[in-house]
């Protein structure tokens, strides 16, 4: 029988696998695993596989990590550390691994922006041809300067306000997914206002357990997002009433670093069950927006979550008969693994009985562990000797906080003051959460394509940051 590794292979390069050595690369997302030196990102190998060429982006090579062809010490002596880097060819094969995975469906894969929206990442979406799922003015903004036209914007999200409504309308959307009543009629009364008759889908909460962490599961009746299910009928009836409004769709999403398609399905066929209903009720539903949430492999192991041809092929299954435009919204897939953190070793900390490796990142550079607990894979920028011996340390940040701690007793190679180590997966959700807590500044983010580097968001100075504040005039003098 062919194995899930054969199969990722057969994905990845597009045949089957010959019979030989021990490796073989797949591009991550898909792998991560412990038995390849020049890589963390492999599956543990049967003896049938063989490797031909290396498929993710940050590799081991001649005894130094490299973001593409870039070393990536060369970047840290350019910018300093901490920074973020990026691989432009990762999130280029990531977007059209959903794009392939829902073909021949008409669809449009949107994006999600709030997983990473460096301009240059968005200008490099933009340019694939994707969609973007904006979920606040401030987002909307930048996919219009990155050159989204309108008719590829989806507008998401619980709270939006008024002026986020008008901005949207006046400068060109595709559609709004609505929230809640309450939205919908303040919608409608902006839309009439203006003249003008706008896209809507419905997010509805088919009340399915996604079994991913209770701060980013959405489709359970307890979570904030979304009208429930049942009610649905009600409202798209109300929506057919209401001025400024054209209900053209569904929408759900249910949560964030799934797993497990088995939610998916169940979340897909209720939507197919309230397309059927809706139709029969004379309401044109033609698009479907299936949100996004497909995971990442954060650690190394032998399992791995559904791959996108997988999570294609479910759509198709659940949906694909009813003849609906599919929309998606993937973010962390897109972008999680095209991106490390890099930081530098400040102290090695003797302790009673534990150690301490002392960073220059801090839990505002990459907070999901402090506020997830979350696992980030920590690897030194020069390779370690296939031999070298571990040893368990607590990885901290300098910042005047307890939770400022990246992971506890983590078995790492040797590791000395001055030394580079990279934290993998942190391309989603890293510099967007990031702040400025203690005063230290933002970390510059990079990207790489194949052997040229840029800085695409700069550090900004100790000046800068004080020179936003300013000091009323009865304090001044």
């Amino acid at each position: 029988m062919r194995t899930r590794v054969a199969a990722l292979r057969e994905i990845a390069l597009g045949g089957p696998a010959d019979r030989g050595v021990m490796c073989v690369h797949v591009p991550f997302p898909f792998a991560q695993g412990p038995c390849c030196a020049t890589s963390s990102f492999c599956y543990e190998r049967q003896p049938e596989f063989k490797e031909t060429r290396a498929m993710d982006h940050f590799l081991y090579k001649d005894g130094q990590l490299h973001a593409e062809d870039v070393p990536v010490a060369e970047i840290a002596e350019a910018v300093g550390t901490p920074f973020y880097v990026y691989s432009s060819a990762t999130l280029t094969r990531h977007y059209r691994l959903f794009h392939d995975a829902l073909s021949p469906l008409e669809h449009l894969v949107c994006y999600a922006m709030k997983a990473n929206s460096n301009q240059a990442v968005l200008k490099l979406m933009a340019s694939l041809g994707a969609g973007v799922d904006v979920v606040s003015g401030g987002e909307y903004a930048r996919a219009k300067a990155a050159g989204f036209p309108g008719e590829r914007i989806v507008f998401s999200g619980v709270g939006k306000t008024v002026e986020e409504m008008e901005a949207a309308l006046t400068g060109g959307i595709r559609q709004f997914n609505l929230e809640s009543e309450p939205e919908m009629r303040r919608l409608s009364e902006v839309a009439a206002r203006l003249g003008v008759t706008v896209p809507v889908t419905v997010r509805v909460n088919p009340d399915v357990d996604a079994k991913t962490h209770e701060k980013i599961s959405t489709g359970k009746s307890e979570n904030k997002f979304g009208i429930p299910i049942a009610k649905a009928r009600e409202v798209y009836a109300e929506i057919a009433a209401l001025p400024g409004l054209e209900a053209v769709g569904i929408d759900v999403h249910i949560g964030s670093q799934l797993t497990d398609l088995a939610p998916y399905e169940l979340a897909f066929n209720k939507v197919a069950e309230l397309t059927h209903a809706l139709r029969a009720e004379g309401h044109d539903i033609r698009r479907l927006d299936l949100g996004g949430g497909l995971g990442i492999p954060y650690e190394r192991s032998n399992t791995a979550p559904p791959l996108p041809v997988e999570f294609g092929d479910l759509v198709k299954r659940t949906v694909g008969d009813l003849g609906c435009e599919i929309e998606i919204e993937p973010g962390r897939l897109i972008a999680g693994n095209a991106g490390i953190l890099v930081s530098e070793v400040i102290y090695v900390k003797e302790g009673d009985g534990r150690n301490f490796l002392i960073l220059d990142a801090a839990m505002n550079d990459l907070i999901r562990p402090a506020m997830y607990g979350a696992y980030h894979d920590i690897v030194p920028v020069m390779e370690p000797a296939p031999a070298a011996e571990r040893a368990p340390f607590d990885v901290v940040g300098p910042v005047c906080e307890s939770g400022d701690t990246f992971t506890k007793q983590r078995n790492l190679p040797p590791l000395s003051e001055g030394d580079l180590v990279a934290f993998r997966s942190a391309g989603a959700y890293g510099a967007v959460m990031s702040s400025e807590y203690n005063t230290r500044p933002l970390i510059p983010e990079v990207m790489v394509h194949e052997h040229q580097f840029a800085v695409i968001r700069a550090r900004p100075s100790y000046e800068d940051i004080i020179n936003r504040d300013s000091i009323p005039e009865w304090l001044e003098g």
